[in-house]
């Protein structure tokens, strides 16, 4: 009688352990357990959700952070996995929170039809992508970090430190620091103000390496995971990569192009009021994949005479620049998502204005 049942499970996720819930196809709470986050309780789990019953779908909070081996693991079982957004706070106001009421509440969204999207499946090239570009962008902001602090200490060093570095470049700057041999007493603030920018030279021109060495090693996958991506105009591996790692590995699980627009926060949004007539872009979805179809945009503007005839034609007509970015950015969405590894639905013609 059990194995006739369909039911729906529902996953609050943690570091040390998962809660998850287990109701019926009318939403009746069959069950609430609590499992470790390792590989024997991940197979407990499995087999406690199918010793309810068919399981028709789990919703999972948190696929991209503590929900990730989980869900991959249930999707390997053959387990169709859903990804549940976590309640806005009136309704957690509302209703309070706990870990049993967090997993049931996961399970009702999937069965009410609230929740319904597909997990990432961060098993492919493309994980291995977004693991490596995690290391790059934290050097490039330590690096930008570093060069501020060093100007920052020029700016308030003795005259005698300040006088000889004025006017340099970042480059003659930071060789220049990092080649100096300071001495005197530390109690000296010119000697410690030398020391210290010695340092940071050192230090900037480590994570430069650094920065070159993940750029060797992320070219190459983002060329062999979305060869016809990176040839585009004005598309490189910085961009690529960001664009292919808010995609996923599975980028089927987005059912069109506009569901990739809204993505990457490109999708317009209406912002008329009385007799102005407009749009705005969505201020929502994932803010670096907005930030690389951004950089995109200008490079093509600058470079591109295709974009650039668009511009002007555009311009002429009225519109302003942050307009046609827009409308830029709504176009070059829909071109990317055309290539795109793996993308089975077929997106809209590209205007022949962009």
């Amino acid at each position: 009688m059990a194995d006739e049942t369909a039911v729906v499970g529902g996953i609050d996720t943690h570091t040390d352990f998962h809660q998850a819930a287990v109701i019926d196809s009318i939403g009746r709470h069959l069950a609430t357990e609590r499992f470790e986050t390792t590989p024997e309780g991940y197979q407990r789990l499995l087999d406690w959700l199918c010793s309810h019953g068919e399981v028709l779908a789990v919703g999972i909070e948190g696929t991209g952070a503590y929900g990730a081996e989980i869900a991959r693991f249930l999707t390997a079982g053959g387990i169709t996995v859903v990804e549940v957004d976590r309640p806005d706070r009136r309704a957690r106001r509302d209703n309070g929170t706990s870990d049993p009421v967090d997993a049931y509440a996961a399970a009702t969204a999937v069965l009410s039809g609230r929740a319904g999207g597909i997990p990432k499946a961060r098993n492919g090239i493309v994980e291995a992508i977004r693991a490596l570009r995690v290391v790059r962008r934290s050097a490039v902001k330590a690096r930008t970090q570093t060069i501020n602090q060093i100007r920052t200490l020029i700016v308030t060093a003795p005259s005698v430190v300040r006088e000889r570095l004025r006017g340099l470049s970042t480059r003659a700057l930071v060789d220049t620091l990092a080649r100096s041999r300071p001495a005197g007493e530390l109690d000296d603030p010119a000697c410690a103000v030398r020391i210290a920018l010695r340092r940071l030279a050192r230090r900037y021109q480590h994570l430069t390496e650094e920065i070159a060495e993940a750029d060797k090693e992320i070219g190459p996958l983002v060329a062999k995971a979305a060869p016809r991506l990176v040839a585009l105009p004005g598309v490189g591996p910085e961009t690529a990569g960001q664009l292919l790692t808010s995609a996923g590995d599975n980028p089927d699980r987005l059912r069109s192009e506009a569901s990739f627009a809204h993505l990457c926060g490109a999708a317009p949004v209406p912002a008329s009021s009385g007799r102005t007539n407009r749009h705005r872009l969505n201020r929502g979805g994932d803010r670096h994949a907005d930030n690389a179809l951004h950089t995109i945009v200008l490079v093509r503007m600058k470079y591109d005479q295709r974009t650039q005839e668009y511009v002007a034609r555009r311009t002429a007509e009225g519109m302003t620049k942050k307009d046609i970015v827009r409308c830029l950015k709504r176009f070059f969405a829909r071109e990317i998502y055309r290539h795109l590894p793996h993308a089975t639905q077929t997106a809209k013609p590209l205007p022949q204005t962009a």
